[in-house]
């Protein structure tokens, strides 16, 4: 699922192009919807969480508004999970990084705007 590119409100991902927020999973790519258009709560994790990744990236959108919640980061942290935060553009690269050297249960959640 390597991400090819990414600008304000688009993301192509293994030759598709996607104009809403993604989850990319190491098997698919979902479209991610949250309570809060600009905030992330518990109930938005949920599934990535049942999956157990070893790294979850946040990607909060082109200039970095989206809010990830010091107390949802300790959460997933207190799971072992590593919690990745950067403005999407930086989080895209570091995710292909993570594909590239071939580390595995990496998964990515990437606001498209803001």
């Amino acid at each position: 699922m390597k991400i090819e590119s990414y600008e304000f409100g688009r993301i192509k991902i293994d030759n598709k192009d996607y104009v809403k927020d993604v989850i990319i999973f190491p098997e698919e790519v979902k479209l991610w919807q949250r309570e809060e258009s600009h905030s992330v709560g518990l109930d938005d994790i949920k599934e990535v969480v049942n999956k157990k990744p070893n790294i979850l990236i946040f990607g909060t959108g082109y200039s970095g508004l989206m809010e990830i919640p010091k107390k949802l980061q300790e959460y997933l942290e207190g799971l072992g999970i590593k919690v990745i935060i950067k403005p999407t553009k930086d989080a895209s690269e570091v995710y292909n990084q993570f594909l590239e050297n071939g580390k595995e249960g990496v998964i990515a959640m990437l606001h498209l705007t803001c």
